[in-house]
């Protein structure tokens, strides 16, 4: 019985394939995150969990810093997202101005 449904389950016998990124719903390519770890030479060795989770640190960092960005925005009320805004986000949180110590920020064409 329990075969049956699985056959009946798929089409034409086939299986869909799906990618990594796929599959743990990501956004965030896992082939592009595991190529730039392995051409760039981070790591020696990697687990083929290793760029899953990477690509999914990314995925998450990323979120929170827009929906940080964003509140900062609409407190503000503009509408849009400026360097400036960014810059001020990164520094007023602690853990992202730690994060982000390294990197200067300019404020783009026209400035």
């Amino acid at each position: 019985m329990q075969q049956n449904r699985r056959r009946r389950a798929s089409s034409g016998g086939r299986r869909t394939t799906h990618s990594r990124t796929d599959r743990e719903e990501l956004l965030f390519s896992v082939s592009h995150v595991e190529r730039v770890l392995r051409e760039r030479h981070f790591l020696q060795r990697m687990s083929p969990h290793t760029p899953v989770f990477a690509a999914a640190v990314i995925q998450y960092l990323t979120a929170k810093v827009l929906e940080l960005e964003g509140n900062e925005a609409q407190k503000h009320g503009s509408g849009r997202i400026t360097p400036e805004i960014i810059d001020r986000v990164l520094h007023s949180n602690p853990l992202l101005s730690s994060l982000f110590r390294d990197y200067l920020l300019t404020g783009g064409p026209g400035q």
